[in-house]
């Protein structure tokens, strides 16, 4: 397996970049560097080995997929939150597909398990469950991979009170309050 990502921006950025590998994988070497006289960015690739990288493989994977046919109820995301950090649930939402991904360490992991079922990183959006607190506080809208500049979203937050909105509906229609 081999990835190439080419950074379009103007200036160089920091990234964290997520390997979509299956369950049993584990990256066994990377390398980044400066690119050839003749692309733009910085370059990076990995090798992926079969079998290896037991510490990633013990981290939970089970993560729970809510939609308007498969909602999920505030006392399941209260167990979900007790679980992992308390009182909060991380999610990741694609518009599109009408889907909410919860209940992992890293919403990257989420972000990560939605593109390798076909979501479009367009779609994908970070958010924060507190099932516990009232009213709009519930939801915060904060990940680090809400952070893309290049389509237009400068902060971790999510910057167009638009897609916010359309967020807060999704979340309405698969979480049963």
């Amino acid at each position: 397996m081999a990835h190439r990502y080419v950074n379009r921006e103007r200036t160089p950025i920091e990234a964290v970049y997520v390997f979509a590998l299956d369950e049993r994988a584990a990256v066994s070497g990377f390398e980044a560097g400066e690119p050839p006289p003749v692309a733009h960015g910085p370059r990076a690739g990995g090798r992926v080995q079969p079998g290896q990288g037991e510490e990633y493989n013990r981290r939970p994977t089970s993560m729970r997929k809510a939609s308007e046919a498969h909602p999920i109820s505030m006392e399941e995301l209260r167990q979900l939150a007790a679980r992992r950090f308390g009182d909060m649930v991380k999610a990741v939402v694609d518009l599109r597909r009408g889907i909410l991904l919860l209940d992992a360490e890293l919403h990257a992991d989420q972000e990560a398990a939605l593109l390798a079922e076909g979501s479009a990183q367009q779609d994908l959006w970070g958010i924060n469950l507190y099932p516990d607190l009232p009213g709009p506080d519930w939801l915060e809208f904060d990940s680090m991979i809400n952070l893309r500049p290049s389509f237009g979203n400068r902060s971790r937050g999510v910057d167009d009170p638009a897609v916010r909105a359309a967020i807060a509906r999704l979340v309405d229609r698969v979480v049963r309050r």
